[in-house]
């Protein structure tokens, strides 16, 4: 069965294209498509199928959310993003930035995600810990993405391939160190990384390397390491469900 999205008016419509035209402009300026995708993912990663909570419903905008440990440096993402906004006072912040990490995989040469309008803002941010814990395994990372968002093992491994754009900060994170040795292309880079072994100059975090011990993520990792349209069309579509979750 189709999935049946929010009627929003032609003005929205017509306010969320000129809204994705600054965030193009922006994106570019400024080198902050990592950040900006970083920013949707942590917004949308929240949510939780069972008490149906969190998601992408704009409240990272709230000092308790940005307060997470998780979201460390994400109010720069927040501030670069607040004088486009500010332009565009009848786009929800839900769908602001959900539209703000569909335009830095775009910019930077990714596919183009779908985008379909109609989030409306929250104002409880969820609780602290819902969110990946890079130093942790395949057992955790089901539990986030699976049991908790309603995803699936390849859209774990579709989406990890979203680490090909920004590096870790040691003062964000506890880790250091780029994915790829260009993390300002969207690319199918960081795969090709993973099976290539560790390099000194280059990051895999647990999380990373848990995709080639684990027998049903690594065909997928073989695969879109060899097949950057193949892993295009995956992760548009997982990203696409990921921002829409709830």
């Amino acid at each position: 069965m189709p999935k049946s999205y929010p009627t929003v008016s032609e003005d929205y419509k017509k306010a969320i294209e000129k809204a994705r035209r600054k965030l193009r402009g922006l994106v570019a300026e400024k080198n902050c498509a990592p950040i900006m995708l970083r920013l949707a993912w942590h917004s949308a990663g929240t949510f939780d199928r069972q008490s149906k909570t969190g998601g992408p419903f704009g409240t990272m905008k709230h000092a308790a959310e940005l307060g997470h440990i998780a979201n460390n440096g994400l109010d720069i993402a927040v501030g670069l993003l607040e004088p486009i906004k500010e332009q565009f006072p009848t786009i929800s912040y839900a769908d602001f930035y959900q539209l703000a990490g569909v335009v830095a995989v775009e910019v930077t040469g990714g596919p183009e995600i779908p985008f379909h309008p109609g989030r409306v803002d929250k104002n409880e941010p969820p609780p602290e810990g819902r969110l990946p814990d890079a130093s942790k395994g395949a057992d955790h990372l089901r539990q986030v993405f699976v049991t908790q968002m309603g995803l699936t093992d390849k859209d774990i491994v579709a989406l990890s391939g979203g680490h090909t754009l920004g590096r870790c900060h040691k003062e964000r994170s506890g880790f250091e160190g780029a994915w790829t040795a260009n993390p300002l292309i969207f690319d199918n880079s960081y795969f090709k990384e993973l099976l290539g072994g560790k390099k000194d100059d280059l990051l895999q975090l647990p999380t990373d390397q848990v995709l080639l011990s684990d027998p049903v993520f690594r065909p997928l990792v073989e695969k879109y390491a060899a097949d950057e349209d193949a892993f295009f069309v995956d992760y548009a579509d997982a990203h696409m469900r990921l921002s829409e979750l709830g």
